[in-house]
């Protein structure tokens, strides 16, 4: 018996369990966290907000559901807990979490779809998108993205074909992660014969898109135009994010990268061998290669090595997964191959835990340089030094460059550093140094 003839009872519930249990420990990690670098974009922005700024991009990305998630955040708990926050993020997770089974399950079983779950849920290689609450804009487009795919496995029908093309949206209102997902889809219509003319409905997502590229979207990237020299640099930047990101499966991450992508390669050489390319995995594959190509020619700049970036690192994951699923559904299942590939799930999972864990503590120790920050700032509002442009924190707090701005989002919306101890001391006397205008006294 194979793995993809294995039954596992109860799986869906085994599932969702472990996906709440996942997300009840990420957020416990995460309890002493507090607002970051660019969350501060939108707090300090958000008094002004119009219907329009929910169009404008972030760092070349579309926001429209990002944005009002804040939004309303901002106008019921404001900024005195960032658990409502975390709450959404790791939601989302686990949501994705689930969708994962679902469409693996109806390629390669329960036992299969059950193992690409169990790596998922606490991936520590993608520890970015599961520590930052401002990264529910990509977790928010993966829960869409895999449920437009699971939308399209069923039977054609308009009812499916509507739900897709709107999970698709909605994927590219939190991110533009929602593109690759759109990739994948329409290399899989496209190559299922009997299906080519269903790719009709997410024609208008992608004149939406484009629409909205015209109108706003064009002045969201980076200002540093693209050389030659990047572009000969931009295969090298795809190959190690494909690298990073397979590797980060299994808790590894540098180098080790192109051992394990020349090895998850081979595994899809020889599963496409014997039951050739069918186009759901065709389509993932175009999905996963457009990402990190797309993203290169925006981000290569800051070299070949930020492909490897853990935010890219879980859209990735969850790409690969998919993708390898049709390796794995041919694995032994009978004999001493039960206890071996357990183990092996295990120690991956365990290894991916263990990372989580550590970057949890290390961010720890960086939000505590953050509250110091806010510290500061509050301490210095009535000081007649106060700098009206200084900046309290350039590595933590790059966009606090204007104390007034700041001062009005938490009157506003509340002061998430008040009633709390000053606990890096060396901070935040630097951080009032920073803020204080240079000789006065």
């Amino acid at each position: 018996m194979t793995a993809s003839g294995a039954r596992i009872p109860h799986a869906r519930i085994i599932v969702t369990a472990g996906a709440i249990a996942g997300a009840a420990l990420i957020l416990w990690l995460a309890r002493t966290f507090t607002f970051y670098f660019d969350e501060w974009t939108f707090i300090v922005t958000a008094p002004d907000w119009t219907w329009s700024t929910y169009l404008q991009p972030h760092n070349e990305h579309p926001v429209i559901l990002t944005r009002a998630i804040y939004a309303v955040l901002l106008a019921t708990v404001g900024l005195r807990s960032y658990i409502p926050y975390l709450a959404v993020l790791l939601a989302l997770h686990a949501v994705s979490v689930v969708l994962l089974f679902e469409v693996v399950r109806r390629r390669a079983g329960e036992l299969v779809a059950l193992g690409a779950a169990a790596l998922l849920v606490l991936l520590g290689a993608g520890w970015e998108d599961l520590l930052w609450a401002f990264q529910f804009q990509f977790i928010g487009s993966v829960a869409c993205g895999l449920g437009m795919l699971l939308a399209l496995q069923g039977p054609a029908s308009r009812r499916s074909l509507l739900i897709a093309a709107a999970l698709l949206t909605a994927s590219l209102m939190f991110s533009g992660v929602g593109l690759f997902f759109g990739v994948a889809a329409a290399v899989q219509l496209v190559a299922t014969p009997g299906r080519r003319r269903d790719v009709l409905w997410l024609v208008p997502v992608g004149v939406a898109v484009a629409v909205w590229f015209v109108a706003f979207g064009r002045g969201g990237g980076p200002g540093t135009p693209i050389s030659l020299g990047d572009i000969a640099t931009l295969p090298l930047y795809v190959l190690w994010g494909l690298g990073t990101s397979a590797a980060g499966l299994i808790g590894l991450s540098g180098w080790a990268g192109l051992v394990v992508l020349a090895l998850a390669v081979l595994a899809l050489a020889l599963a496409w061998k014997g039951g050739g390319v069918d186009p759901f995995a065709l389509g993932i594959a175009a999905g996963l290669v457009s990402f990190y190509a797309v993203t290169g020619l925006i981000r290569v700049q800051m070299g070949y090595q930020q492909s490897g970036a853990s935010r890219y690192t879980y859209v990735a994951a969850v790409f690969w997964l998919l993708l390898l699923a049709d390796a794995a559904r041919r694995l032994p299942w009978r004999g001493t191959w039960r206890p071996a590939l357990v183990a092996c799930l295990f120690l991956a999972c365990f290894n991916s835990g263990v990372l989580l864990f550590e970057f949890a503590a290390a961010k720890t120790v960086q939000m505590q340089r953050q509250v110091a920050d806010l510290q500061a700032l509050a301490a210095e509002r009535s000081d007649r030094c106060l700098d009206p442009n200084g900046a309290v924190d350039p590595l933590v707090m790059p966009v606090e460059t204007n104390p007034a701005a700041y001062y009005r989002a938490i009157d506003r919306f509340g002061d998430p550093s008040a009633g709390l101890p000053v606990v890096d001391g060396r901070d935040f006397e630097q951080a009032r140094l920073n803020l204080q205008i240079p000789g006065c006294r």
